[in-house]
């Protein structure tokens, strides 16, 4: 297999990671098959030998001045370090050994030489975090000054763009440690203490003498990976380990062209999972010359509302189509229980800790044994609830923007809002959203399509008006203009009285906010992440959206008298007679659409669908996913996008929903 990706004109390779099984093996010595549990064993035993290696390295190196040597990208000669973690230990002269009497290749100490590189190089980061907050101590941790925060903003490398729940988050880690030891901490690493190993194989550190992966020759849909695996849990000799095939099923979204490259293996219960990497080529995103773009924007129950603007030849921004929202009360209501459920459990958890007070052998113990496995469990529910909520949104807004033929995502940027004034419950709810996981999945689905993700400042976009930028009066509700609320927005200004949803003016200043200012989107070399960082004064007064004027499908002009009408009007009658009642049980034919084969309606039509509340069943027996109506995508309620092409006149009639 050719390890060189063709790219074409205005394509950019990209590479992403797809999740998979390894459920089998066969061992080449003895043409022996392995089972899930015997690879798993073997798995295991490679991947213990690996973390021991690495957990040697992060003890010795872990600590202020190796780290700043790592960091510093030179060596002791001043050459510039290699980008791969292993190779760069290695100029460095850091290394470790197997115990005595077990027998690894020079392979093995490379993985755990890319692991603890790699845990070193991220400490890097949260180092001068911890030394800038430190520095910059306020004298209340709980509630900062202004010049403080410019103070800390200061000392922070990179802070003047830091959201400040990161700064606010490790300022309460080291409040706590000051006030269980009496100072501040030292440094990082004495605040967090040596980060573990995981148990896993990072194969990409590896060449062709201890791992390989192919292509099957039968299909595309198949690969076959081959790796050296030890044969026992302290393998003496070279013989000791042996060549393992292991087939896997490649994931429909790898495509047939991409470049594979070694996997990362890693356990998870009873399974052997692999985070496979490939290479393919994509359209190239661009940071300008944008005339279509998708404005996004947060909410509490609707979790985001979006809709299509687009940029004239005569600089004019005008709206296409009244645009949708992706509502998921349901699923952030179970997410909003979980949570409470989960600080219950950690504080009945930490009551029995006192209790038992270190003795293994209390009364308690076993409680406290049961408490915890259900807490890991309530969390593990937790997670999957947001990362399916998280590619369930991120996919209907990319969705959204492949139907309007957006050419780029203008987000609202959020990482620093927290939330205050609404209720414990409500300010809770809204800061535990899972935003920086919708951006993520967001910028990984847009970039398949060439899409660009930019996010934008969220200053005033709720606040004033989208098409003449006057701070717009907010009220309950559209036939309540007097009752003060913040659901719905009306201008006060007498030429433009635009009124309409608190979040779809929202997206309409964001959309046009980030086509005047597209000139100012910057990329994070690090990351890669567009954005638009500051809102200059001269180019927000562009951002405005005109209004497209209404014009009348047909032509209404009166050419003769009004037809009167009755006020009573003839009640609604059948086409055709009903039968006659036959005897017996059997009724009459029903009137309208009703099924004539149906003695009842479903179960999930006699239950309860609040937005604020889930489903669960009435009956004892267990319910049959969707089809009934429980789980996740019948409390996630999605505006589908308009897949027909959209013209390019001026036009509001219409809507992306």
């Amino acid at each position: 297999m050719s390890r060189k990706l063709p790219i074409g004109k205005g394509e950019t390779p990209r590479t992403a990671c797809a999740r998979t099984l390894v459920r089998t093996g066969v061992d080449e010595k003895t043409g022996e098959r392995l089972s899930l549990s015997a690879l798993r064993l073997r798995v295991g035993w490679c991947a213990d030998l690996v973390s021991n290696l690495a957990a040697t390295l992060l003890a010795e190196h872990c600590n202020t001045g190796d780290v700043e040597v790592l960091a510093s990208g030179v060596d002791e000669g001043g050459r510039a370090l290699p980008s791969n973690a292993w190779m760069a230990l290695r100029r460095l002269g850091w290394s470790a050994a197997p115990p005595e009497g077990v027998k690894v290749n020079d392979r093995i100490v490379r993985m755990a030489q890319e692991q603890a590189g790699r845990a070193l190089r991220s400490a890097k980061w949260r180092a001068d975090l911890t030394a800038g907050v430190v520095a910059a101590w306020p004298i209340d941790p709980g509630k900062r000054t202004a010049r403080e925060w410019d103070a800390v903003r200061e000392a922070v490398p990179g802070g003047k763009y830091l959201p400040s729940s990161i700064i606010k988050a490790r300022t309460r880690q080291a409040a706590t440690f000051a006030r269980a030891n009496g100072r501040l901490p030292v440094d990082v690493f004495e605040l967090e203490g040596t980060p573990k190993a995981a148990r896993l194989l990072l194969l990409a550190a590896c060449d062709g003498q201890q791992a390989t992966i192919e292509r099957s020759e039968t299909g595309t849909g198949q690969a076959l990976l081959r790796l050296q695996l030890p044969t026992r849990p302290d393998p003496a000799t070279y013989r000791d380990w042996t060549w393992v095939a292991c087939p896997i099923a490649l994931p429909p979204t790898v495509p047939a062209a991409a470049v594979l490259h070694l996997p990362t293996l890693r356990l998870a219960g009873d399974t052997v999972r692999a985070d496979l990497a490939y290479t393919h080529a994509v359209p190239k995103a661009h940071r300008t010359g944008h005339t279509v773009a998708l404005g996004v924007d947060w909410g509490l129950n609707t979790l985001l509302s979006a809709g299509a603007v687009q940029l004239n030849g005569e600089g004019r921004i005008t709206t296409l189509g009244a645009g949708g929202q992706f509502r998921a009360a349901g699923v952030l209501a179970k997410q909003h229980r979980l949570r409470r459920l989960s600080e219950r459990l950690h504080t009945k958890s930490k009551h029995y800790e006192r209790l038992i007070a270190g003795h293994d052998d209390h009364q308690l113990a076993p409680k406290l044994d049961v408490l915890r496995s259900e807490i890991q469990h309530v969390s593990n529910r937790r997670s999957n609830l947001n990362d399916a909520l998280a590619w369930a949104a991120a996919r209907w807004a990319v969705d959204q923007a492949i139907a309007a033929r957006a050419t780029v995502i203008y987000v609202e940027d959020l990482r620093s809002m927290e939330a205050g004034g609404m209720g414990r419950t409500l300010n809770t709810r809204l800061s535990q959203q899972v935003r920086g996981q919708i951006a993520d999945r967001m910028r990984h689905l847009a970039t398949e399509q060439g899409i660009a993700v930019v996010t934008v400042p969220a200053r005033n976009t709720s606040k004033l008006c989208p098409h003449c930028l006057t701070p717009l009066r907010h009220r309950k509700a559209p036939d309540r203009p007097t009752l003060t609320g913040w659901k719905w927005a009306i201008c006060p200004h007498q030429e433009c009285r635009w009124q309409g949803d608190r979040d779809h003016g929202a997206w309409r200043r964001i959309a046009a906010r980030g086509l005047a200012h597209q000139a100012t989107t910057v990329t994070d070399r690090t990351s890669g992440h567009m954005a638009i960082r500051t809102v200059l004064d001269n180019l927000e007064a562009n951002a405005v959206l005109t209004p497209t004027p209404k014009t009348s499908r047909k032509d209404r002009t009166k050419t003769g008298p009004t037809r009167p009408r009755s006020t009573r009007p003839a009640p609604r009658r059948r086409r055709a007679p009903s039968p006659a009642r036959p005897r017996g049980r059997v009724g009459q034919r029903p009137e309208g659409h009703a099924h004539t084969d149906r003695t009842r309606l479903p179960r999930a039509a006699h239950r309860h669908q609040g937005v604020n509340t889930t489903s669960t069943p009435t009956t004892g027996h267990q319910p049959q996913g969707a089809a009934l109506g429980a789980g996740f995508h019948h409390h996630a309620h999605a505006s589908p996008p308009r897949w027909e092409t959209i013209p390019e006149t001026q036009s509001n009639a219409g809507s992306l929903s």
